[in-house]
This record gives structure tokens, sequence and C-alpha cells, in this order.
């Protein structure tokens, strides 16, 4: 990495666990929500000397590659400006909400990245840590070379962007698949075999809606190859957008 402090805006389980592994992986992480410094005291505390709190403004100052763990909808509340020129890491996933939805998704007109690196203006997005749960995350992380070491995919179009999430991803343990431009971004996006499930097995059946989500958040992690990925991104069929179980 060009760096070796890493921004983080939303403190979530996405936020707050990237931010655990990357301390545990030996970076600085500048840590930030909407609720102000204040309310990030006791995780800071947590994260240890590597970690400490700021505005959302300082976090996208803080270092080269800042990881955007806001809700979509929350979008348009990301310091624009102070994350001009910087590699902005795109966890996020289009879910409808009564009240929320985007006519262009649903139209398959622009992936949900596309939309992100249209509101962020002068940044350079990669699509990517959206598709692996933080507990998952926490647990998968193996050194180079593990036999068991597991992928992530990543989309963008800037090939240097991409190049600095794959050593993000490499000093956090994963190795890194490209899987093209954010147009094609898709192919690891919900509703596709390259969402959860492979990080995670299949739950048990006949589990009720409302208990998946909570059974993919507590699943243990299953290791996937860079082989794996590529195989299923390649097979991948665009399915409708949006989160559905």
């Amino acid at each position: 990495m060009s760096t070796t402090t890493l921004g983080v805006i939303g403190s979530g389980m996405v936020g707050a666990g990237v931010a655990r592994r990357a301390v545990d992986a030996g970076l600085r992480v500048v840590l930030a929500n909407s609720r102000g410094p204040e309310s990030l005291a006791a995780l800071v505390a947590e994260l240890g000397e590597r970690a400490r709190a700021a505005t959302p403004a300082e976090a996208a100052l803080a270092g080269e590659v800042v990881v955007a763990a806001v809700p979509l909808t929350a979008l348009h509340r990301l310091p624009v400006a102070e994350l001009a020129g910087k590699v902005v890491v795109d966890p996020m996933n289009y879910a409808r909400k009564p009240g929320w939805e985007n006519p262009e998704l649903d139209r398959d007109e622009l992936t949900s990245s596309e939309l992100v690196q249209r509101a962020l203006v002068g940044a350079r997005v990669v699509k990517a840590l959206h598709n692996i749960g933080p507990r998952q995350l926490l647990q998968l992380h193996r050194p180079d070379g593990a036999p068991d070491r597991t992928a992530l995919p990543v989309s963008g179009d800037d090939p240097a962007a991409k190049a600095e999430v794959a050593a993000l991803l490499a000093a956090l343990g994963f190795d890194a698949v490209d899987l093209g431009p954010l147009a094609e971004s898709w192919r690891s996006e919900p509703n596709t075999p390259l969402y959860a499930v492979p990080y995670t097995g299949l739950p048990p059946e006949g589990l009720p809606i409302a208990e998946v989500v909570a059974w993919f958040q507590a699943a243990d992690g299953v290791p996937l190859p860079a082989s794996r990925v590529r195989e299923l991104a390649a097979s991948t069929v665009r399915p409708r957008a949006g989160f559905q179980l």
C-alpha cells in the first residue's frame, strides 16, 4: 500500500469489522461516523493505540485509501471534496426500502458502484469488501501463500486504484480477483453466486426469513480460493438489482 493509514467512514458492522482486521494487521485506522468522534470512544478504546476517532472529513483526508462503509442511502452524506483523488473502497449494496428505491438501478442502467462513482466526483471508486461478512473477514485471513488463502473480488475503472485495493486486501490477509470495471461489479453483488454463500455455506433449511441474515452474520467462514471466485464470476447471469432473500 502507498499508505499505512486507512480511513474508515462508518462504524456499523462492516466499518467496525474492517477497522478491527486492519488494526490487527498492523495498519493505523482513522474511524468516523455520522454521530461524531465522541460516539466512537468505546470502539476506539477496544481497537487500541493504532485507532483514533475523527470526523468523516478528517477520516477522508487521513490516508490514500478510504473505506466508505455507509448504507447506500447515506451516500449523499460522504465528504465529496475531501474524498476527491482518494481511492474509495465501496462495500455498499443496493437494498430497496420503503420510500427509497432507485429506478436507474432497478432498470440495470448502472451498477450501485457506478452510482457511487458518479456521486463522489474526483474519487477513484473500487468495489470491494461487499460480499463477505465481518465475522468471516475476521476469521478467514491467512498469510500470503497459505494453501487455504481466501480471495475477494474487486471491480473498478482505475487500474492503479484497483492495485491499491488489492494491496490493502493482501495486507488484511486476502487475495484479490479483478472482475473488471465498475459496470461489471454486479457479478459479485447480492443475488449472485459470489455473494456471502461461498464464504459461509448455505443456512439450514426451514429458517424463517427474519433469521437468515442473522445466521449469515454469525456463521463461521469457509475459505474460497481465487480460482473459484473467477469461476463463479464468469458463470453469473445478471440478476434483478437489489438485495433479496
